[in-house]
């Protein structure tokens, strides 16, 4: 099975706002051994536009896997959160909240909507791709992934 995974590139939707967390989380997937294909929006309103594919976005893939900040402009992550499981079409596409909030509101909030885990984003460059590089390994390597 795990061949048959690594012939096809793992879709990947991004949902951050910062530049500096983009840019981080690109160039520890292009080193990684798993192909993916990282879809980068900047807030939950291109987030939801992309997962419904409305738009520009008509014609992209369903992800594997939505990687998710909470905080961000105009719609933030625990409302795309709340949307994504709401909905009936996108509701089995693992989300793993990746975020600098540490507060236990958030983790239980983000928990209680159903996110499938919570991780808190490290300061340090090499801790960063450390993190994205175990959430790869975990999604890509180990979990069975939901068909599309």
């Amino acid at each position: 099975m795990a061949r048959e995974q690594a012939a096809k590139p793992v879709e990947v939707l991004l949902v951050e706002d910062d530049p500096g967390d983009v840019l981080l989380t690109q160039e520890t997937l292009l080193e990684s051994k798993i192909q993916t294909n990282l879809h980068v929006v900047g807030d939950g309103v291109e987030a939801l536009a992309f997962l419904r594919k409305e738009g520009a976005y008509a014609s992209v893939p369903r992800p594997d896997l939505i990687l998710l900040d909470l905080n961000m402009p105009r719609k933030d992550g625990r409302e795309v959160l709340a949307d994504v499981k709401e909905d009936p079409d996108l509701k089995t596409i693992p989300v793993a909240v990746l975020t600098t909030s540490s507060q236990d509101e958030d983790i239980l909030k983000s928990y209680q909507l159903h996110a499938n885990c919570y991780i808190t984003k490290p300061v340090g460059l090499e801790q960063f791709s450390t993190v994205v590089q175990s959430l790869e390994d975990f999604w890509f390597a180990i979990v069975k992934l939901p068909p599309k």
